[in-house]
């Protein structure tokens, strides 16, 4: 399709995050309520976050993903119940913006992959994925997700 693909190398990210396992057909349940409970502590502190929400994906286990759910801060916050401090670490990273609804990335993520691979770089196996807006405000088609894939 022809994805603009790069290799970044970025600082230590602060986040407040909140971690859990669960199947990708409970992950828009999870994903708006964990969103709305980690902006509302990160406000509460008189804070704002940095960037867009992400999530993280520690596998690809589609029935136990094991997720990072969070925002980038300034600088690290406490955390409160079951959100926690967190970062995400320095280091390279390959990016890809992809527009488009969310159950149409494969492709994507394949060509990701194909040009980490090209370029002899190896993945650490963790996926971020920034969402710049939401199913709410706009349609599918214009969705905005930044995909970063760590590298070694």
């Amino acid at each position: 399709m022809g994805y603009i693909i790069e290799m970044i190398e970025t600082q230590e990210q602060p986040t407040l995050v909140l971690k859990t396992v669960t199947p990708v057909s409970e992950l828009p349940k999870i994903l708006g309520k964990a969103f709305m409970d980690i902006v509302t502590h990160i406000m509460e502190l008189g804070e704002q976050p940095v960037g867009p929400a992400f999530v993280g994906y520690f596998n690809m286990d589609m029935e136990h993903l094991q997720l990072e759910i969070g925002f980038p801060v300034s600088k690290p916050l406490p955390g409160k119940g079951d959100i926690l401090p967190g970062s995400i670490p320095a280091g390279k990273q390959v990016t890809c913006m992809y527009k488009g609804p969310y159950m149409e990335m494969p492709p994507a993520y394949a060509e990701i992959k194909q040009w980490i691979e090209e370029k002899g770089y190896t993945p650490i196996g963790t996926v971020y994925e920034h969402y710049y807006n939401s199913p709410d405000e706009v349609p599918e088609s214009e969705l905005l997700t930044k995909i970063v894939f760590l590298l070694e």
